[in-house]
């Protein structure tokens, strides 16, 4: 079953059309960039217009800051306590990889 307004989008879709409104638009004529995850597409640009990250990649990023302050770490409690959040930081890398 079509959508009740698909009518109405039609008809203002071919107005546009003849009034020009697709003419020169930027990247027309060229093919479009490839797309690794097309149905999150648009998802994905808007995120990424937004400056938003995906939870792994933010995750990662702390993930390197904890490797980072335990090379500095010459305490073996505070060492064993990083080592249990880099742990959990990487358990839940794999789950934000997975859920994605």
């Amino acid at each position: 079953m079509d959508h009740p307004l698909i009518d109405l989008i039609n008809a203002r879709i071919r107005k546009a059309e003849e009034e020009g409104a697709f003419d020169n638009l930027p990247g027309a004529g060229k093919p479009l960039p490839p797309c690794d995850d097309p149905e999150n597409a648009v998802f994905n640009r808007i995120l990424k217009d937004n400056g938003a990250v995906p939870e792994f990649v933010s995750l990662s990023s702390e993930l390197a800051r904890l490797r980072e302050t335990l090379l500095e770490t010459a305490d073996r409690s505070e060492r064993r306590r990083i080592m249990q959040e880099v742990s959990l930081l990487e358990a839940r890398i794999e789950l934000a990889r997975k859920a994605r």
